[in-house]
């Protein structure tokens, strides 16, 4: 396994240097089974390309990008013709280490965001927090093992790559919903929106580490 990293560096806020200037990164992984590259710009207008081979999981990638105003330009190539399952979990993958290499050493950033999403029935509540140690609480009831060609346990190692290789303390509830499709898709807006939130510049900050200890 081989996994590459590059900088693209662009000032978010010429007129001071105590923003960070390397919020957009580009992240590449290959393995055996895939070949992921993710750019991921946090400074963004929510611009999206996502081509991962998995029509759903790009449609879920795009509600990433639209509701966090994060760009996003994922292209993947994996074994689809085995199932799903690599390719989901290698794009989880990269988007992490992408998030994680973006947000470097954290300084300025709010650190912390949360939301809750309704699509219809459903209601989605997600908080998350960029602390450094990786936690996933899941609590997605999806009554369906399917939607259309993409299988429901993936919602799961998704956000389990995401979490554990973005550092990420990640939590999802099920505050109420019975279609499949809304599900999933809140849980991605609820997830779109704290990252959105979570990852802002505080100027308040003057560019210091959003902890008590002095470092995430």
């Amino acid at each position: 396994m081989q996994t590459h990293l590059t900088n693209n560096q662009s000032p978010t806020t010429p007129s001071s240097d105590l923003i960070p200037t390397t919020r957009k990164v580009t992240v590449k992984r290959t393995t055996k089974e895939t070949d992921v590259t993710v750019t991921i710009n946090l400074d963004g207008t929510g611009v999206c390309q996502a081509n991962t081979g998995i029509p759903f999981l790009d449609h879920m990638l795009q509600q990433i990008a639209s509701h966090s105003l994060v760009d996003l330009d994922v292209a993947a190539v994996g074994d689809v013709e085995i199932d799903d399952h690599h390719t989901n979990e290698d794009v989880g993958i990269t988007l992490g280490q992408a998030l994680a290499k973006a947000l470097g050493d954290r300084k300025g950033i709010n650190r912390f965001g949360h939301f809750v999403a309704p699509l219809d029935e459903a209601l989605i509540q997600v908080a998350l927090d960029f602390s450094g140690r990786p936690h996933l609480t899941y609590g997605l009831e999806i009554p369906t093992q399917r939607v259309g060609t993409y299988d429901t346990q993936l919602v799961r190692e998704f956000f389990v790559a995401l979490a554990n290789n973005s550092l990420m303390t990640l939590h999802i509830r099920q505050l109420d919903g019975i279609n499949s499709h809304h599900i999933i898709e809140a849980t991605f807006k609820a997830l779109a929106r704290s990252l959105s939130m979570a990852v802002a510049i505080d100027p308040r900050r003057a560019g210091t580490i959003p902890s008590s200890k002095g470092v995430l």
